[in-house]
This record gives C-alpha cells, sequence and structure tokens, in this order.
C-alpha cells in the first residue's frame, strides 16, 4: 500500500496500489460522463446566449427598450432560478437519485426554452427564463455528482472537470449561435429556443442510462449496484470498492432523518469543515471575477478603447474559446498535478492578470486625461491592447484551476448520506454570489471606475488563495471513504478517535 501525504492536511492515508488509468481507458465511464455533461452544456449556453438575444429583444419589446429593470431583470432571472433550483437539487438527489434529477431537470428546461421562444410579451419570457434556470440549477448540483460516483478515483477529477469543459464549450457555443441567427426572422426566439434540444438529447440518452451505483448501494439496492459498477471496473477494483462501499454504517445513512440533514451540515464538525472547503471553492471562483469578464467581456473591451462593437465581439468570442481551451488544460493536469496545488497556482496568476488589467485602465485614464496622449493612444491601441493581453492571461490562469476545481471537490468531500444535500448548498453558495457579481459591477464600475474594480478583485483572488492554502486539502487520487477520512482527521485529531463522538452527532 501507498502511503500518500496531504498537502495542507495532517492526514496520512493508505490510498491502494498505484495504478493506470487514463481518461480514455473506459467508454463506459466515458459516456456516462459526457451524457451528464449536456447538463453543464445547457448551463454554459444560457449564461452566454442571453447577451446577445437581449439586443434584439429590446428591438421587439418597446417596454424593455425602455425599463432597465426589465433588462437585468430578464437577465438576472435565470440566476435567481438556479438559486432555487440549486437549493432544491440536492433533495432531489438523495430522495429521488442522480439519473431522476436530470431528467426532472432535462423536462423543466426544454419547457422553459418553450416559453422563452414563443413568449408573447416580456413578462412571459420572465417566466421562460425562470424555468430555465431551475434546470440550470438542478444540473449543476447533479452533473458532478453523478459523475464522480461512476469515476475510479485515478481519473475522477479530469471526468468531473468534462462538466466545466461543456459549461464553458456552452458559452462558446452560445457566442456563434447569437451570430448565426442574426440575420433569421425571430432572431432572439431563436437564440433561446433552440437550448431545448440538448435537453432533449440529454433526456433520451439518460433513459438508457443507469442510476449512480453509490445511491443505489446506499438504498439498499446492492445487485443494481454491482451490475453498474462491474462496467467500470476489473474484478480485482470490483471487490475493492464493494469493500469500501461496506464500510458506511447503517447509522450514518439513516440515522438521521432526510429534513434534519441540513442542520447537520453545521451540527457536524467534520462535515462543516467540509462544506466550509466546498462553499468556500464556490464563492471565491465567483468573487474573483470570471463571470464579470464571461458576461460582459465586450463592455470591458469597449471600457480599454475599442469603440467597434464587431471588434468588441471577436474579441469577446477569442476570450470565450481561451476558457474552453483551457478547461481543457485543466482536464489533464487535475489528476496529476492536484486539485489544492493547481488552484494554488491559478489563483497567484489570477492576481498577477488582474494587476495587468487595472494598470491598463490606470494608463487608459491617463491618456483620456491629455488629447495628445489620448491621440496617440487612437493610433496605436496601446493601453487597450494591454488590457486585452491582461483578459487573455487572466482566462489562461483561471480555466484550468479555478474553474474546474471548485466542482471538482465538491463532487467529492462530502460524505455518502449528504452528498446531495452539501453538494446542493454549496451550489447555491455558487449561484448567489454569481448573482452578486452580476448585478454590481458595472455599479461598482461606475462608483470607483474599472482599474480600481480590478484592484478590488484582485484582493479578493489573495485573499482566496490564503483560504485555499489554510483550508482545502488534496484530495488527487483519494477514494470517497479517504476523504472522510481527512475531515474526521482535522475535525478530531483522529479518525478512529472520533467514532464515539461520532455517535452522539458529531457536535461539538
Amino acid at each position: 500500500m501507498t502511503i500518500l501525504s496531504l498537502p495542507g492536511s495532517s492526514a496520512s492515508l493508505d490510498a491502494g496500489p498505484d495504478r493506470e488509468v487514463s481518461y480514455f481507458s473506459n467508454r463506459y465511464v466515458l459516456g456516462l460522463t459526457l451524457t451528464a455533461g449536456i447538463g453543464g452544456l445547457l448551463f454554459g449556453y444560457d449564461t452566454g446566449v442571453i447577451s446577445g438575444a437581449l439586443l434584439y429583444i429590446r428591438d421587439e419589446f418597446k417596454v424593455v427598450d425602455d425599463s432597465k429593470f426589465l433588462q437585468e431583470t430578464i437577465v438576472s432571472m435565470a440566476l435567481v432560478g438556479a438559486i432555487i433550483g440549486a437549493a432544491a437539487g440536492g433533495w432531489l438527489n438523495d430522495v429521488y437519485g442522480r439519473k431522476k434529477a436530470t431528467l426532472c431537470a432535462d423536462l423543466v428546461f426544454a419547457v422553459g426554452a418553450i416559453v422563452m421562444a414563443i413568449a408573447p410579451d416580456p413578462y412571459f419570457l420572465i417566466f421562460g427564463r425562470l424555468l430555465v434556470g431551475l434546470g440550470v440549477g438542478v444540473a449543476s448540483v447533479t452533473a458532478p455528482v453523478y459523475i464522480a460516483e461512476a469515476s475510479p478515483s485515478e481519473i475522477r477529477g479530469g471526468l468531473v472537470s468534462t462538466n466545466v469543459l461543456m459549461i464553458t464549450g456552452g458559452q462558446f457555443l452560445s457566442y456563434l449561435v447569437n451570430l448565426g441567427f442574426t440575420e433569421v426572422p425571430g432572431t432572439w426566439r431563436w437564440m433561446l429556443g433552440v437550448s431545448g434540444l440538448p435537453a432533449v438529447i440529454q433526456f433520451s440518452l439518460m433513459l438508457c442510462l443507469p442510476e449512480s451505483p453509490r445511491w443505489l448501494y446506499l438504498k439498499h439496492k446492492q445487485a443494481e449496484a454491482v451490475a453498474v459498477l462491474e462496467k467500470i471496473y476489473d474484478s480485482d477494483r470490483l471487490e475493492e470498492e464493494l469493500d469500501q462501499l461496506s464500510i458506511i454504517s447503517e447509522e450514518e445513512c439513516h440515522s438521521t432523518k432526510f429534513s434534519e440533514r441540513y442542520l447537520e451540515v453545521f451540527k457536524s464538525k467534520e462535515i462543516r469543515l467540509a462544506f466550509l472547503a466546498g462553499a468556500g471553492l464556490q464563492a471565491f471562483q465567483q468573487f474573483t471575477g470570471i463571470n464579470t469578464v464571461m458576461y460582459y467581456s465586450p463592455t470591458i473591451v469597449q471600457m480599454a478603447g475599442f469603440r467597434s462593437n464587431q471588434l468588441a465581439l471577436l474579441l469577446s468570442l477569442i476570450v470565450a474559446a481561451l476558457n474552453a481551451s483551457g478547461t481543457m488544460v485543466g482536464i489533464y493536469l487535475i489528476d496529476r498535478f492536484g486539485r489544492r496545488r493547481l488552484a494554488l497556482t491559478s489563483l497567484a496568476g489570477v492576481i498577477i492578470s488582474l494587476g495587468i488589467l487595472s494598470a491598463a485602465f490606470f494608463l487608459e485614464s491617463s491618456s483620456s486625461a491629455s488629447t495628445v496622449c489620448n491621440a496617440i493612444a487612437c493610433k496605436t491601441g496601446g493601453a487597450g491592447w494591454f488590457a486585452v493581453v491582461g483578459l487573455a492571461l487572466y482566462i489562461a490562469f483561471f480555466s484550468p484551476g479555478m474553474g474546474p476545481v471548485p466542482w471538482a471537490v465538491n463532487s467529492e468531500i462530502y460524505p455518502e448520506a449528504y452528498r446531495g444535500v452539501a453538494g446542493g448548498m454549496s451550489a447555491t453558495v455558487c449561484w448567489i454570489s454569481n448573482l452578486i457579481v452580476a448585478q454590481t459591477f458595472l455599479s461598482v464600475v461606475a462608483a470607483v471606475g474599472t482599474a480600481w474594480t480590478f484592484i478590488i478583485l484582485g484582493g479578493v483572488a489573495i485573499c482566496a488563495f490564503i483560504f485555499v492554502f489554510l483550508f482545502v486539502p488534496e484530495t488527487k487520487g483519494l477514494s470517497f471513504e479517504q476523504v472522510e477520512r481527512i475531515w474526521k482527521e482535522r475535525a478530531w485529531g483522529s479518525a478512529s478517535g472520533s467514532e464515539a463522538l461520532l455517535e452522539g452527532g458529531g457536535q461539538f
């Protein structure tokens, strides 16, 4: 047995024999991953498509064009729906299973896409956006958990990160669709309505796929669980996985009613520590500014001095492509480099990039103050291109690390009986943080200026670096049971010595 010393953790755990398992080694697992990842595609597409669609919605509905509040509501209502969907998604996952939760999300999303496409007025459109958000919220909880529970631990991070690749790919696809439908009658109705097609495809495919083997085992459907696991592992590894599953005690799985598990997340010290790490990662993912870049990249580019709408949209498309490409790098690195080290490296680069962005906008404001300097800036685009470089570096550093790491970590750090509940709560934190950032970025820019806004984001990134260093352990290559032992040792100083305390609910 190989002993792993975990960075940031005092735990030393038996990690099992070294195994060569590649991302493409099991086509069955890869098929499950890609199918579940369609939920991520819906997630990404919806967050990106509305920016282009809104231009044409304003043209069709004068009341929308005259009201900033209606415009903000159309954009943000999907985020409100996602918050509700993520909160309910944990309950759906634990009570009805990962498969049924996915099917439910697909149905709601497809209905929402139809409602948006046929909306006779902006208020009907807002209702459709709410439905789509509900579907996205449930999918954001379900897809990472479903993938993680069907993945060998050696490549779990890369497979879960595939869901993030689908998110970034969906964002890139949305920009292409926006460009493709600009000259088509119905414009925004097609842009929003076509999103229902992937939901229908995923629904059809999921009907043919199994439930998560760990959820089946938890619900005492061992025969069904073994049938799924036999398609994932060879005979020797299967026996080892079943031994680990049998460690899940009856008390852990059934002593607490589901309605009480939300409170248990905070009452149990080890689960509370895990939730702090998971929810903190999700919050910092948003507050370090990724969705200010994805939602407002054309605006940021224009703030930097590029006045052409076409050039701004083209540069934004490049930003989206870099985001998707960087996520592919993250898939390769996350199971080799490790979650914690990848997040720390990513945040270090983000801090530098935000410094470059703030410097570029200080230069831009300085050149604007001088007619001579401004004339030079217009000819050379010096400050503007400096900002574009900062933007590209930001994406290049963020996307391989802080893009996939929070989702991968949240899919693997919670005990079996609390994975749906705690994962749903953590995803809710992500969506609330997303909404706060999306609703405040332009207001903060108006209040303190673009340069200082990026300095504030840089300060948040420094806090995120410290947080990851102190609170997030390395989980690369560990089984779910080994990860649980990390939190028990952090909470009680000894995994084995905490058993008596756990009988009393693990309170302190």
